[in-house]
């Protein structure tokens, strides 16, 4: 279990079984929010709590768009109800089978690919005109090959629209009470750690997880070639510990490939 595709794997079947259990995450679009979004009603998440701004979007009629790591039936089927021509990718069997009963239902035809986004992306140079890539990059441990993969089949001048944690959500235990206790360095890396780390995270169903420094995030995107246009902090949502009432947990950028 050492290995990169062993923890990818196990990765993929803890979400399974989140989306099984009815994740919020895992919840696709009703029928009525898929009929708002074609009346210009509509908003998506790369962070718990705030929608993407639409100017980070442009015009969506026509764009090629890649979800990465982007399953579950929440964003791709308003994408492609705006006219997108859309591809999602991900590494959970049942999160994809979310995105199918969708599209099934509403209509519309998407590209569904399993795929582990640790390897390279199984798609040709120059391919999309925008990425939307929710918050997964706390399920690997590295994520600048991530990076640099997005800028490869990225068009010129296409987007990265990405969310991530910032690494508080490890460093302490947000049991819900206070005093809040930091418990973990950072960054936090199970695999290269006690095993009886790894192995406590897999018995309580939360996978296998790490942190990723601001460095890694951004600065991996800057040394990618990206340029970085904007950006916004956010919160959990409410009910996920108290935490996220005295500091931002995660970031959204919208970065461009140069």
């Amino acid at each position: 279990m050492n290995n990169q595709k062993s923890y990818t794997q196990i990765n993929a079947k803890t979400w399974d079984s989140w989306a099984k259990n009815g994740c919020e995450w895992s919840i696709p679009v009703s029928h009525e929010e898929c009929l708002a979004a074609k009346e210009g009603n509509w908003g998506v998440y790369l962070t718990p709590c705030i929608h993407v701004p639409k100017e980070w979007f442009g015009e969506i009629k026509g764009k090629r768009i890649l979800g990465l790591a982007s399953g579950g039936g929440q964003q791709m089927p308003i994408f492609s109800l705006l006219g997108a021509d859309c591809t999602v990718l991900d590494y959970s069997d049942e999160q994809l089978q979310r995105e199918r009963d969708v599209a099934a239902r509403e209509g519309y035809s998407i590209e569904i690919v399993k795929g582990d986004m640790t390897n390279p992306l199984p798609f040709p140079d120059n391919s999309f005109d925008l990425i939307f890539h929710p918050v997964s990059n706390c399920y690997v441990e590295d994520v600048f090959s991530i990076w640099k993969e997005c800028y490869r089949v990225l068009k010129n001048g296409g987007s990265l629209l990405a969310g991530f944690d910032n690494g508080m959500n490890f460093l302490f235990d947000d049991n819900g009470t206070l005093p809040l206790t930091a418990v973990n360095r950072l960054p936090f890396n199970p695999l290269k750690m006690d095993p009886d780390v790894r192995d406590r995270m897999i018995q309580n169903g939360e996978g296998v997880q790490f942190s990723h420094s601001l460095e890694e995030e951004i600065g991996g995107q800057l040394q990618a070639g990206f340029l970085l246009k904007a950006l916004y902090e956010d919160r959990d949502r409410e009910g996920c510990g108290i935490l996220r009432e005295y500091t931002p947990q995660y970031v959204a950028t919208w970065s461009v490939k140069k």
